[in-house]
């Protein structure tokens, strides 16, 4: 019997002490999601993580459209890297669909430095000019996705070495248009521009 009750109060010291861990642990669950959800709930202040944009860059989803092939434009030689980075949300994202060599699809994830440092080096070699052929844009609250289909040149007025389409992601926050991210494919044999992306919408 005295061995039956130290066997009794053991496991109820072990019950009350797990039951005080899980409830330690339970209360610093709720801390962390407490601290996650009002993470979450806060507004960042983007404008103070990039530079300064040019007005007329975001003051429009046409504007910032056309900055947006504007900035990477140009001969050979750097590129204006801080208008660049004044388009884009701290936390863009780039990504490329790939046609891999043995036939299948990847995709290339770029953040906005990757893309500076990648794109930063090729333009640096060679002249590169890129402009919008039709834009399909739709729009919902604050937030916008543009199907923009391109044309990549050496030089402008020559032969387009390369076209695709961009799927862009914007949202406006109430003072100016972002860019959240830029998704991209390009035009192959096996993936030709569908006809309503390869001329320009003609006006009503």
């Amino acid at each position: 019997m005295k061995y039956f009750v130290i066997i009794l109060l053991l496991a109820t010291a072990a019950l009350s002490q797990s039951s005080a861990q899980s409830s330690t642990q339970a209360d610093s669950a709720s801390a962390t999601k407490g601290q996650a959800s009002a993470s979450a709930s806060e507004t960042p202040d983007l404008a103070s993580q990039v530079p300064a944009p040019k007005a007329e860059d975001v003051k429009s989803m046409d504007a910032l459209l056309h900055a947006i092939y504007d900035v990477i434009s140009g001969p050979a030689g750097d590129r204006d890297w801080n208008r660049f980075r004044s388009l884009f949300v701290p936390q863009a994202r780039f990504t490329k669909a790939a046609k891999e060599p043995d036939g299948s699809t990847a995709v290339r994830l770029l953040s906005v430095d990757d893309f500076v440092t990648v794109a930063g080096n090729a333009f640096r070699k060679e002249p590169f000019y890129e402009s919008a052929i039709a834009n399909r844009a739709q729009t919902y609250g604050n937030i916008a996705q543009v199907f923009s289909s391109y044309e990549s040149r050496h030089a402008p007025g020559a032969k387009p070495f390369q076209r695709g389409i961009n799927s862009i992601q914007m949202f406006n926050d109430g003072k100016r248009w972002w860019v959240l991210s830029i998704l991209w494919d390009e035009e192959r044999p096996d993936n030709p521009l569908p006809k309503n992306f390869t001329k320009a919408a003609k006006n009503k």
